[in-house]
């Protein structure tokens, strides 16, 4: 059965587009703007408006190339794109050009979900593939050939699934028979393994999906090292912007702007008090956040999830924040494991 999709679904919305292009422009002063997460290219066509703006544009996907190089024909002086990923940042941008603005938006995109063959949707009946680009394995690779145990850590450690175990064992008794080869096999699969009374507000398979998803692209390792090359190519005074969607990326950006800014407590309870101050990346820190405005929430649905933190980068000379790997490592081991 072929599945029609709408022109409204086939649009893709920039999440809080009003509220990061607000954020960002300050006093009609010339600003250099780093887009790290392309994807259709809302942010930085909106910001490409402005004629005191210029933006260098990154991706790891290989789809969104076409799409970098035609707005680079279009705004020639003004918009450059590269295609990498979060761990690369300091490889894209010139010590000359240190940028005003580095903006991290963590969504999937309208794009990559209603592409079927990239099998991020649980209606795509394609291959298991999952990946956003420059990834080393698929989905399918996971599921086919990781032990029960590991496999068992993933989906509850990254997706937070309560049924993470029967998840698990029923996925090693269904590849025992035969290769896991299609999206709807897996749903089949998670949909089986799930309790009768579970939440009906989310899909079922939400958790298991974004926790293959973090692991065959290492998102936590990827957005910890971005986070962490941000900081040591942004200008003094110039704002690190980050848009998530789940309570894991929402921890790590949460626990560095706190731990990392002048009105925190030390990073780590083995640090002497005094170098609390070297660790100052950022200006004092609220736990402060925005979230989609009723209009947007009708309009875009997806963007329901979402969390705007925007920091602001002292003059604090840098120092490598091993604290803050150290906090997330457990993640980080995972995304490690071996396939």
């Amino acid at each position: 059965m072929n599945i029609t999709i709408s022109s409204l679904e086939k649009k893709h919305f920039p999440v809080m587009l009003d509220e990061v292009v607000q954020t960002c422009l300050i006093n009609n002063k010339n600003q250099l703007i780093l887009d790290c997460t392309f994807g259709g290219g809302g942010y930085s066509r909106e910001l490409l408006k402005f004629p005191n703006v210029k933006v260098i544009a990154i991706d790891r996907d290989k789809s969104v190339i076409n799409r970098g190089k035609n707005l680079e024909k279009e705004f020639p002086k003004k918009f450059t794109f590269f295609n990498e990923k979060f761990s690369n940042l300091d490889k894209v941008i010139k010590k000359e050009n240190e940028p005003d603005i580095i903006i991290f938006d963590l969504g999937l995109s309208t794009f990559q979900l209603q592409d079927y063959s990239r099998g991020f949707s649980f209606k795509s009946n394609e291959k298991i593939d999952m990946q956003m680009g420059l990834s080393k394995i698929s989905a399918e690779d996971v599921i086919n050939t990781l032990d029960e145990k590991n496999l068992k850590l993933i989906i509850k450690i990254l997706g937070e699934e309560q049924e993470a175990g029967k998840i698990a064992k029923n996925i090693i008794k269904a590849r025992a028979i035969k290769k896991i080869d299609t999206v709807t096999e897996l749903v089949r699969i998670i949909e089986i393994s799930k309790k009768k009374n579970y939440n009906k507000k989310i899909n079922v398979c939400t958790k298991t999906f974004q926790a293959l998803r973090i692991f065959v692209n290492k998102e936590t390792t990827e957005l910890i090292e971005g986070l962490i090359k941000a900081s040591q190519i942004i200008k003094f005074g110039g704002k690190i912007i980050v848009i998530s969607f789940h309570s894991i990326e929402d921890k790590i950006v949460k626990y560095y702007f706190t731990n990392y800014s002048s009105n925190k407590s030390n990073p780590s309870r083995y640090m002497p008090i005094e170098n609390n101050q070297k660790n100052s990346f950022f200006k004092k820190y609220k736990n402060n956040f925005l979230i989609p405005g009723p209009e947007e929430l009708i309009r875009n649905p997806a963007s329901r999830s979402a969390k705007l933190r925007e920091a602001v980068r002292t003059k604090q000379e840098f120092i490598y924040p091993k604290e803050f790997k150290e906090e997330f490592k457990k993640y980080i081991d995972i995304e490690n494991a071996a396939v």
